[in-house]
C-alpha cells in the first residue's frame, strides 16, 4: 500500500474494514476476512492503561520489542531532521517550500474555506453508534501549513483523483490500485458497504484535497490477528497525492496531526497504529517523525510489515 511520500501511505497493504460474515467488505482484496478479535475487544479500552499491559489473544507477547531499525531509515529520519533544520538536499528545487517536521505542534484552527470538498456524511456513518466516533464530525485541525480537514469520500465527487493517485506508480507499488479506474471503485465501494469500521477520507489542506486516509478500527481489522491488539486501537493509511507534496517531511507532520486528532475525538482509543511495508522506508520515516515507535516486525498475508505504535500516554512526549 501507500506511503506518507509517494509511498507514505501511512497504512500501507492493508487497508482495512471487514464484515463480520467475512465477505471482507472493507478490507484489501488480499486481506479479505474479518479477524476473530482477543475477547478484550468488546470492551473499552483504559486510555491511560499501561502500554504494556495487554497482550493478543493469538499468543503475542508484548509490543516492545526493541528493534533495530534499518540504516535506509535512520538515514531518511537525519535526513528530514536536517531538512527542518533548513538545510536543503542536494537536486532540491529552491523555489519549493520548506516543511518542517518539528514545527509546533499546536496551532490556532481558523475557519474552513469554502469549498467543493466541504464535508457531508455518507449514509454508512449516519448512525449514532458509528464504530470511529463519526469521523465526518471531528472538523478541522491546525497545522504549520494551514487548516487541515479529514473528509469522508463521496465516489462520485472524488473516484478520478484517488485514482489517478494510485497509479503513481510510486504508490502502486504499495497500494496496488492501479489500473482503470473501476479497481480504485471497487476497494473504495467496498469499504463505504462495510459497517463503518473503516472510513476512506479526502485529507484537504488549505482548500487544496492532496491526500487520501482511510481511518479504521485495526482491533477489528484482520490485522489484529498478527499483532496483540487492544480494543479501539486506530489504524491510520495515508497517500501523499501529489508528486511535489512528498519528500519534504509533509507525511510527518499530517501523521502527527491526524493521530492528535484521533485522540482527541476518540477517548477510548489509547493507542494509534499503522503496518507499512518494511520495504517501504519513507513511510517508516515519516511515522517516526510523527511520533510513532516501531513496536515489532509482523507477518501479514502480502507483505512483512513495520508495526508503528503511537500512545496516547507518550503523545506529549514524542
Amino acid at each position: 500500500m501507500p506511503s506518507a511520500d509517494p509511498t507514505t501511505h501511512t497504512g500501507t497493504a492493508v487497508p482495512a474494514t471487514a464484515d463480520a460474515d467475512d465477505t471482507g467488505a472493507g478490507s484489501h482484496a488480499r486481506f479479505d476476512a474479518c479477524s476473530d478479535v482477543d475477547s478484550s475487544a468488546g470492551t473499552d479500552a483504559d486510555p491511560g492503561a499501561d502500554p504494556g499491559a495487554a497482550s493478543g489473544a493469538n499468543g503475542h507477547g508484548e509490543d516492545t520489542m526493541d528493534l533495530r531499525l534499518p540504516d535506509e531509515v535512520l538515514a531518511l529520519i537525519a535526513d528530514q531532521a536536517s531538512d527542518s533544520q533548513g538545510a536543503r538536499r542536494p537536486g532540491q528545487d529552491t523555489a519549493q517550500p520548506s516543511v518542517s517536521i518539528t514545527a509546533p505542534r499546536e496551532a490556532s484552527v481558523p475557519s474552513v474555506p469554502s469549498v467543493s470538498w466541504a464535508p457531508s456524511v455518507p449514509s454508512n456513518l449516519a448512525t449514532e453508534d458509528d464504530l470511529l466516533d463519526r469521523v465526518a464530525d471531528w472538523g478541522p485541525t491546525g497545522t504549520p501549513l494551514g487548516v487541515f480537514h479529514l473528509v469522508p469520500v463521496r465516489v462520485e465527487r472524488d473516484l478520478p483523483l484517488i485514482s489517478r493517485w494510485m497509479n503513481d506508480p510510486a504508490a502502486a507499488a504499495f497500494w496496488e490500485l492501479s489500473g482503470p479506474q473501476r479497481v480504485t471503485e471497487e476497494h473504495v465501494l467496498a469499504q463505504l458497504a462495510g459497517d463503518g469500521r473503516s472510513v476512506p477520507c479526502i485529507g484537504v489542506l488549505g482548500g487544496t484535497p492532496m491526500s487520501y486516509w482511510e481511518i479504521y478500527r485495526a482491533d477489528l481489522d484482520p490485522l489484529a490477528r498478527h499483532y496483540p491488539a487492544r480494543p479501539h486501537d486506530t489504524g491510520l493509511h495515508l497517500l501523499v497525492g501529489a508528486v511535489t507534496n512528498r519528500g519534504r517531511g509533509l507525511g510527518g507532520l499530517l501523521l502527527r496531526a491526524v493521530a492528535d486528532l484521533v485522540f482527541a475525538q476518540r477517548p477510548s482509543c489509547a493507542r494509534v497504529v499503522a503496518e507499512p511495508d518494511l520495504r517501504n522506508t519513507p513511510s517508516i520515516a515519516a511515522f517516526l517523525t510523527a511520533g510513532f515507535r516501531f513496536s515489532a516486525e509482523v507477518d501479514l498475508p502480502d507483505k512483512r510489515a513495520a508495526l508503528m505504535v503511537r500512545d496516547r500516554s507518550l503523545r506529549h512526549l514524542l
